[in-house]
């Protein structure tokens, strides 16, 4: 089945539908109604240039108009390229900024946003590419006979928002994307009449393929709230599933933590029940066993079951998953020595073990996937390396990245795990490895056990290292909330548990306001432009705690 028979014939006959958030309300139009909207607006696109090969940026938020954009530019032809949306933490001039860097690389023939994002950026169109808003592409009967992109040819560009480095757009084509929609039917089963509820935004892959586009594939009804809906009230999220009796949807754990507390904390009853979730994929980042067994007892109540919840892993290179745990079973871990691990070494400890970390399963390859050898290394972490159906092509405009990342057919993403029974056990990003004294040391795991140890926020802190006096120099970035003041006693119980679990001197302790700390739209820390913002004195300091005896030398 091809991507386009799928999404432009089959799903005319369709009985399910697509409800979209607008103005405080969800908008329901059938699939075969969206289809004729985005070729209502081909004409108008080709107006502006789209046309076979042809490249156009698209800022997908999350919203009919910007669905009809994407399909109808499809339609025309064209290569569509995915921007990243503004996240927390970056200025208007920066993200223009951001978004001059790539439109300068890829060179499209328009930029295709929301007409408010468009008026909020002076700056990203200098270079010539026009900006065209959603709402004023005409829709008229004098359409263009859809000519999308062949199978084996470049048809999207997912442009990441740079979690680690400078942004780079994975090439996908429609052979690609059809895989990995058919390998999300088939792990989670879906069929038509079932619901869906998705709030991601469609920038990101996860929201995108696992939440625009496999819900269309599927012939499921899906709600598809906003981001901004989100972050306002995250409890809407599972007031949307008990509502509207939801069996699929999606988020990443940082995400699933706060609106699970928000629901516990703020909500009695919730509209319905979560008892016919089937299947909430999470990931977009590390999963934490905490994170899991606090939603169940958060949610528990409302019918939330812990089988319903499924660790993922995946990333745009391959289209979205890679291995995600089955629909049959419970979330797993393994309990590691958290000082081992900090190290990048493996030994297994006692659950109960006071120094014991819970590493997540995030399940066995999906259909279509394989992970490459040396992975199954039981004595150290080592590279996730992997083959899949779904795999991108390369990184637009990119070649020197695309060969150290790919490597016929092999992507090796730099993310770093283990394989124990045929479950993938991922644990962070080789980025995230310093050099101390000769010694590896992985900082996710020692930023873990000091949100754990402090009380602080889930996902709100994170270590930055400088080179300084000969070594290292470590500084904590805490987002601090509320009237809590206490900062010298929550720095000193980090420098101690830094230090219990990775031998790490923590240098000084840095409190900013909330949503201080850069993050991308899945909510990651970018910990590389943190380090440049504090490099540069970008942060406003709320209160700075020093630890170390020693000081940067002037």
């Amino acid at each position: 089945m091809t991507l386009w028979q799928r999404l432009f014939e089959d799903s005319r006959s369709f009985e399910s539908s697509a409800a979209f958030w607008v103005d405080g309300e969800y908008v329901a139009t059938s699939w075969a109604e969206l289809v004729a909207g985005a070729q209502d607006t081909t004409r108008a696109l080709r107006r502006h240039g789209v046309g076979p090969g042809t490249r156009v940026a698209i800022v997908l938020t999350n919203g009919p108009h910007a669905a009809r954009a994407l399909v109808a530019s499809w339609m025309c032809g064209a290569v569509v390229a995915s921007l990243p949306v503004r996240v927390a933490g970056t200025d208007a001039a920066g993200y223009a900024d951001q978004l001059r860097v790539i439109l300068d690389q890829l060179e499209p023939v328009v930029l295709l946003a929301d007409a408010a994002l468009l008026a909020s950026l002076p700056g990203p169109r200098d270079g010539g590419v026009p900006g065209i808003a959603f709402e004023s592409l005409d829709r008229g009967r004098d359409s263009v006979a859809p000519a999308p992109p062949d199978a084996d040819e470049v048809a999207f560009i997912q442009y990441s928002s740079g979690s680690t480095g400078s942004p780079k757009g994975c090439m996908l084509t429609p052979r690609a994307i059809a895989a990995q929609l058919d390998l999300l039917a088939n792990l989670t089963e879906a069929a038509p009449g079932e619901v869906g509820v998705c709030w991601l935004p469609w920038s990101h892959d996860m929201g995108l393929f696992g939440g625009l586009l496999s819900g269309w594939w599927n012939d499921v009804t899906t709600y598809y709230s906003t981001p901004q809906r989100f972050l306002m009230s995250p409890k809407t999220w599972f007031e949307d599933i008990a509502r509207y009796g939801a069996h699929y949807t999606a988020g990443s754990p940082t995400a699933l933590q706060v609106a699970a507390r928000v629901t516990r904390l703020r909500a009695k009853h919730l509209p319905g029940s979560l008892a016919q979730l089937k299947a909430a994929i999470i990931g977009a980042e590390r999963v934490y066993w905490e994170v899991l067994e606090n939603a169940v007892a958060d949610l528990g109540r409302f019918g939330l079951r812990r089988q319903a919840l499924m660790p993922a892993y995946g990333l745009a290179e391959g289209t979205l998953a890679v291995t995600a745990t089955p629909l049959t079973e419970e979330p797993r871990f393994l309990a590691m020595d958290a000082m081992a691990l900090a190290a990048g070494r493996l030994r297994r400890v006692d659950p109960a073990d006071p120094g014991a970390t819970k590493v997540v399963s995030a399940g066995p390859v999906c259909r279509g996937a394989e992970l490459v050898e040396p992975l199954p290394d039981q004595e150290r972490l080592a590279p996730i390396r992997f083959r899949s159906v779904s795999l991108a092509s390369g990184y637009y405009g990119d070649p020197v990245r695309t060969g150290q990342h790919f490597d016929d057919g092999v992507l090796d993403p730099g993310d770093l795990g283990f394989v124990v029974d045929g479950h993938l056990y991922p644990v962070g990003r080789s980025d995230d490895m310093i050099s101390v004294g000769g010694r590896n040391v992985y900082l996710r795991e020692v930023e873990k056990a000091i949100e754990v140890s402090g009380g602080l926020r889930w996902g709100c802190s994170t270590l930055v290292d400088a080179d300084r006096v000969g070594r290292p120099w470590l500084t904590l970035l805490v987002e601090s909330g509320g009237a809590r003041t206490d900062y010298g006693e929550v720095a000193r119980g980090a420098a101690a548990a830094a230090m219990a679990t990775g031998a790490l001197e923590l240098d000084e302790c840095v409190f900013l306001r909330r949503n201080a700390l850069p993050r991308t739209p899945s909510g990651k820390i970018q910990r590389h432009r943190c380090r440049e913002r504090l490099a540069a004195g970008g942060f406003a300091r709320v209160a700075t705690v020093q630890l170390a005896e020693q000081t940067e030398p002037a």
